[in-house]
């Protein structure tokens, strides 16, 4: 069903739907080559859920795309239209129509493994727990890949405890906890690298966790990310002054930088090209 960001939510194709533990929140803009397969990655999810879309101003008809794909698996979802440009302003919007325990943000060009759900919540379950982070793999990797890629993600995450290893493609949150540190909101957080910033605000709460088995593979389309990615001070700065100095690192040090930049949420979409202001270094995972 389609709504607008002030509609009144209903039960998906007018049927009463139980409610599942796990709402995926996939905001999109422009992603009609990309968005049937990602929905069938989630619609084969060994735990229930509820698929909310969240259309940024698409106008390649993806909506249709992705409303034909919901239908053919059957699944409970919705379908939202944020005017307002930008991914923070999309996941706000999705946020909004969460009831579930848990809640992930998935990328409309990613693909999940059917466990991928499963695996989330076995690291959310653990004690103290707010926010699971997954790591991405290359489009039909094998499990030596895998394996391969899994072993100094884990060993980062073991040695850098208080950030994110991980982009907004593979996070899953306490939704209750989520929405208590503030959720996504552009007054406080309006530029790239949000999936940074809301992690920093979730770990005040809890703990960030990741497992080996929780992964998905984005697509190896063409795009350009080097005008959204950290420099290398900005990443070395980060990686010492998340534990002890967050607010100051993203409130009073990167905002400014990345105003500067001009690389607000709204500003970026794919292929649009940014000047940097200093050499970029690409993080060891895609920053979505």
């Amino acid at each position: 069903m389609y709504l607008d960001s002030d509609a009144v939510a209903g039960p998906a194709h007018g049927r009463t739907v139980a409610t599942p533990a796990w709402t995926v929140l996939v905001p999109f803009f422009n992603e009609r080559d990309y968005l049937s397969a990602t929905i069938a990655s989630l619609a084969a999810q060994t735990v229930p859920l509820r698929l909310i879309l969240i259309d940024n101003g698409s106008t390649d008809g993806g909506a249709a795309i992705a409303e034909e794909a919901c239908r053919m698996h059957g699944l409970d979802y919705m379908i939202v239209t944020e005017g307002r440009p930008g991914k923070v302003a999309a996941l706000r919007a999705g946020l909004g129509w969460v009831r579930t325990r848990w809640v992930a943000t998935c990328d409309a060009d990613t693909l999940y493994p059917p466990h991928y759900l499963a695996a989330a919540q076995a690291v959310l379950s653990r004690p103290g727990c707010v926010v699971a982070g997954a790591y991405f793999i290359a489009p039909g990797a094998g499990e030596e890949e895998r394996a391969a890629r899994a072993r100094p993600f884990m060993l980062n995450a073991r040695l850098l405890p208080r950030q994110s290893h991980t982009g907004g493609a593979g996070q899953a949150f306490c939704a209750a906890t989520l929405q208590a540190s503030g959720g996504f909101d552009g007054d406080r957080w309006n530029y790239v690298l949000e999936d940074h910033e809301v992690i920093h605000r979730m770990m005040r709460h809890g703990a960030m966790g990741y497992a080996d088995d929780l992964w998905c593979m984005p697509s190896p389309r063409e795009r350009d990310r080097a005008s959204i990615r950290w420099t290398l001070f900005e990443r070395l700065l980060y990686s010492a002054a998340a534990p002890w100095a967050g607010d100051w690192f993203f409130y009073s040090f990167l905002a400014g930088r990345l105003r500067r930049r001009r690389l607000s949420s709204e500003r970026i979409r794919e292929r649009q090209y940014q000047h940097l202001e200093e050499p970029a270094i690409a993080p060891p995972h895609p920053v979505l």
